[in-house]
């Protein structure tokens, strides 16, 4: 009975420590790299990559004129923001889930005279830096449901195809919509986000962009833990960006 007792108590010892290897791997969260933008390459200006395009004056401006018509922008990181959401039953109860990092990068090229010829370049995110509030979630999401904690899945891309709803003419601030190609543990999805930004200031520029995502579309599956269930197939994506001058 002895033996029969201290081998049930090894087979416990034994699965509790794969599971907790399951669940808890993933790695301590730190980027394998510092991130940068990828320029946009613009056929009007025909500059070298990365640089910003030069200031332009209106022929018939005046000596005190120094507006600038249109410039390259990156988001700056450390003032930026990026959000998912969804929410599970945890230990029983509704709970809202949000995942956060400012490790994101992009260029958009703005034109201030006529808005419906900006352009907005890749943007990356290293999803191996997201945090929930929760060490052991955060460990099941770089181990298990991202994978961010191995080199090929670290970063999530988005390739806008397509721009709509930006007028011809300047504003203060746009609503418009993006469309491109979301990548997630090199899988691509098409994916909309509703777009909007401040451009009062030719100093910088602000603006929020979401969309709704399925985890099915990208294999996003959760792992089977007691406490957690009935997660949400549906994922808010939330992108808050401050983007200065390249």
């Amino acid at each position: 009975m002895k033996n029969v007792l201290k081998v049930g108590i090894a087979g416990v010892i034994v699965l509790v420590g794969i599971g907790g290897y399951v669940l808890w791997s993933g790695g301590d969260g730190e980027p394998s790299t510092t991130i940068t933008a990828p320029p946009i390459s613009s056929e009007a200006t025909e500059a070298p990559a990365g640089t910003a395009p030069a200031e332009t004056v209106p022929e018939q401006a005046s000596e005190t004129t120094t507006s600038v018509s249109s410039g390259t922008f990156e988001i700056a990181p450390s003032l930026s923001l990026v959000t998912f959401m969804l929410e599970e039953d945890l230990r029983g109860e509704r709970t809202v889930v949000a995942g956060t990092t400012s490790d994101v990068v992009g260029q958009i090229a703005v034109d201030f005279g006529t808005p419906s010829a900006s352009e907005i370049g890749t943007i990356i995110i290293n999803a191996r830096t997201l945090e929930t509030g929760s060490s052991f979630r955060d460990r099941a999401i770089r181990g298990q449901i991202l994978q961010s904690a191995e080199d090929e899945f670290e970063f999530i891309t988005f390739e806008p195809t397509a721009i709509e709803g930006l007028p011809d003419e300047a504003a203060d601030s746009y609503s418009f919509t993006v469309a491109g190609d979301l990548t997630i543990r090199a899988i691509t999805q098409p994916v909309t986000f509703e777009v909007t930004i401040d451009a009062s200031s030719e100093d910088s520029i602000s603006g929020t962009a979401t969309a709704q995502v399925l985890r099915s579309d990208f294999g996003l599956q959760i792992p089977s833990v007691p406490s957690v269930a009935n997660v949400t197939e549906e994922v808010q994506l939330i992108i808050e960006f401050v983007a200065e001058p390249a």
